[in-house]
């Protein structure tokens, strides 16, 4: 069997060392690396040996990118294609990937970490909460792009279930954002975390309520990269303990303490 095939990597929010060790290593291995210039750090680029091919796809439209990644492959190279977080959420990935398998051309996809994690690693929370919060939607809000649904049905889901929200592609769309989860039930003191650039040197973390997020952020003049968090986790009142590690609660690897 050859070398050619593509490879779909997850770079990861931003801090390059966010990267799995399967994927630098597909990375440090790659005859050709499509990477989205607009939204993958170019640090992760230094991994890439010196005769390595490079293309910047952030000008490209999917027709063209697969034709690239189709005709490299087919001249048995090994292509990486670079997508920041994860490619499964958000990623555009099926837009590729299946007119490749209709191609024939092999292909690997290796998961990354997705904003909505980064942000709360850099914010020091949990999406969930034992007892608390048990669900976690992730989401998106637009002006442009038609979607299935809004954010109002997310609020109610919300409510009912005391889910954490995590909007993407939203921040430049705040106000409606806003409105649409106070219109699907969210009252005004809600928490909420927006978090740009998660793991890059130019982070920022902007926490509020649903009631002054929306001025926060304009002060801020955050209108991209930035993941929406909403929900009690952003701000819990009270952190019920895990029954995991919990001194009288037993499992098959420990009994219970007294």
């Amino acid at each position: 069997m050859g070398r050619g095939k593509v490879v779909f990597v997850g770079a990861g929010p931003g801090d390059p060392e966010l990267i799995t060790v399967k994927g630098m290593r597909y990375l440090q291995e790659a005859d050709v690396i499509v990477y989205a210039g607009s939204l993958v750090n170019p640090e992760l680029l230094k991994y890439a040996k010196a005769e390595a091919e490079v293309y910047d796809s952030s000008s490209m439209v999917a027709e063209e990118i697969v034709e690239l990644m189709a005709r490299k492959a087919s001249e048995d190279k090994l292509v990486v294609r670079l997508k920041s977080g994860d490619s499964g959420i958000y990623g555009a990935l099926l837009d590729e990937l299946i007119p490749l398998r209709q191609l024939g051309i092999p292909i690997e996809v290796v998961p990354g970490v997705t904003a909505a994690l980064a942000a709360a690693a850099t914010m020091g929370i949990e999406l969930t909460i034992p007892k608390l919060v048990q669900t976690v939607v992730i989401t998106r809000a637009a002006a442009r792009t038609e979607m299935r649904g809004d954010l109002r049905l997310a609020a109610r889901f919300a409510i009912e279930q005391g889910a954490t929200l995590a909007i993407y592609t939203g921040v430049h769309v705040i106000d409606k954002v806003v409105r649409e989860l106070r219109e699907g039930g969210l009252p005004p003191e809600t928490p909420v975390a927006v978090v740009y650039k998660a793991t890059w040197p130019d982070e920022k973390i902007v926490v509020g309520t649903l009631g002054d997020i929306a001025e926060k952020v304009k002060k801020e003049r955050i209108t991209r990269d930035a993941v929406i968090i909403v929900g009690d986790v952003v701000a819990p009142r009270e952190v019920p303990r895990s029954s995991v590690y919990n001194p009288s609660h037993a499992h098959s690897y420990r009994p219970a303490r007294r």
